[in-house]
């Protein structure tokens, strides 16, 4: 269904994963700010998001990821994604989203090059 949808976080010492499953409309990507705030005030710079079993983004979960991206710039931090369909990253790479964050086919190769 389109409007389920759940978070799940892994803290390592140096970085976290934010993992998202769902639509990435305002209601998760509330929530995703929400925990991606949490964890840049606690002190995390390096985080990827992992969009795997997110199936649509629409425009409100777009500007989401992107104040999320100039909260770690902020920081002099990195944010990488991983896990997103075709589709996904061709909308990502026209938004010149790809300029200020990374992509990466899977979530090893983006907490590799944090």
């Amino acid at each position: 269904m389109l409007n389920k949808f759940d978070i799940q976080i892994r803290e390592a010492r140096e970085h976290a994963v934010i993992e998202t499953s769902g639509y990435l409309n305002d209601a998760l990507g509330e929530q995703l700010a929400e925990k991606a705030q949490e964890l840049i005030q606690g002190g995390y710079t390096q985080l990827v998001i992992n969009l795997e079993q997110t199936t649509l983004i629409n425009s409100i979960g777009i500007s989401i990821l992107i104040e999320i991206i100039e909260a770690l710039t902020e920081r002099e931090g990195t944010l990488n994604f991983c896990g997103l369909s075709a589709t996904q990253e061709r909308t990502f790479r026209m938004m010149a989203i790809a300029k200020y964050a990374g992509i990466f086919p899977d979530e090893e190769s983006a907490i590799a090059n944090l």
